[in-house]
Formats: structure tokens, C-alpha cells, sequence
């Protein structure tokens, strides 16, 4: 291990603890798959952490999955079409855009104000905290794609 992985380890071992959790291997392997892979599913990340750890099961991910996110070091967001996806971004109240040609995904601030960044016109008496926004369009490759003339 480099001494820039050691301080990275370190760095998620910290934020782990800081949860409540205990420091696993798998937990901080979740979390660097994640890093390098945002908005990833479970198979993915699955993927990215036997990668390190072999004997990983793909019920074991999705443990630390539940785990990470029930701690709050997660957010899970599910697109429409879209199996679970898992971000390391949290804390904040940010929306998201998907390509409907490829399935690319990328973070939208927040839209206007503060968060909520909608205001329902009536929330039947809840105290809302989040609003969930997902934009929908094609990406620069897939529009740039679907607007080049056919050779």
C-alpha cells in the first residue's frame, strides 16, 4: 500500500467509525469503489470489490450497502427503469439527470433556494425535508449521436 492509499484507507476508516460502524475491510472497499465509481449499483461495485477482497459474496456487498446507507454514508437513489444505485454524495439535497439514451448519470445542485428545493402545494400535513428531483435527456455523446447525419 502506497501513502497515499494508507491516508485514504485511514480517511474512510475515520468516516466509518465517525458512523458508528465498525472498520471492516468490505466496508472500506465498498466505499472505494464508490469513489471511484459514482452511482454505481450492486453489481458493480460487487465487481469492483473482488477485485480486492476475492472472497466477497455478492450478499455480503449489499450488506455493507445497507449498512453504509442506513449510517447515512450513503444515499441510494433509484431512477425509473433503473435498479438501486448508490453514491457517496450525501448530506445535501442535490437531484440528478439521467441520459435516457445510455443511462448516464450526473448530479444537479439543487435547483433554486434552499432545500427543499420544491415546495409542495400541499403536503397533507407533512414536515417535508427532501425533495427528489430526476431530469431526464440524452447525455452530450448520445444527443451528439442522435443529430449527426447519417454517413
Amino acid at each position: 500500500m502506497d501513502v497515499m492509499e494508507t491516508a485514504t484507507t485511514q480517511t474512510l476508516g475515520e468516516s466509518i467509525r465517525g458512523a458508528g460502524l465498525k472498520v471492516t475491510e468490505p466496508r472500506v472497499a465498498v466505499l472505494r469503489a464508490l469513489d471511484a465509481s459514482p452511482h454505481a449499483d450492486a453489481d458493480t461495485v460487487f465487481g469492483a470489490v473482488r477485485q480486492t477482497l476475492p472472497g466477497t459474496s455478492l450478499q455480503a456487498v449489499y450488506g455493507v450497502l445497507a449498512a453504509l446507507t442506513g449510517a447515512g454514508l450513503l444515499r441510494r437513489i433509484e431512477p425509473a427503469g433503473s435498479s438501486a444505485l448508490y453514491e457517496l454524495r450525501t448530506g445535501d439535497n442535490h437531484h440528478h439527470v439521467v441520459c435516457s439514451g445510455c443511462g448516464a448519470i450526473e448530479d444537479v445542485d439543487c435547483v433554486v433556494g434552499e432545500a427543499p428545493c420544491l415546495t409542495p402545494s400541499n403536503a397533507s400535513g407533512f414536515a417535508i425535508h427532501t425533495a427528489e428531483v430526476t431530469f431526464w435527456g440524452l447525455c452530450p455523446s448520445c444527443h451528439n449521436a442522435t443529430t449527426e447525419p447519417n454517413r
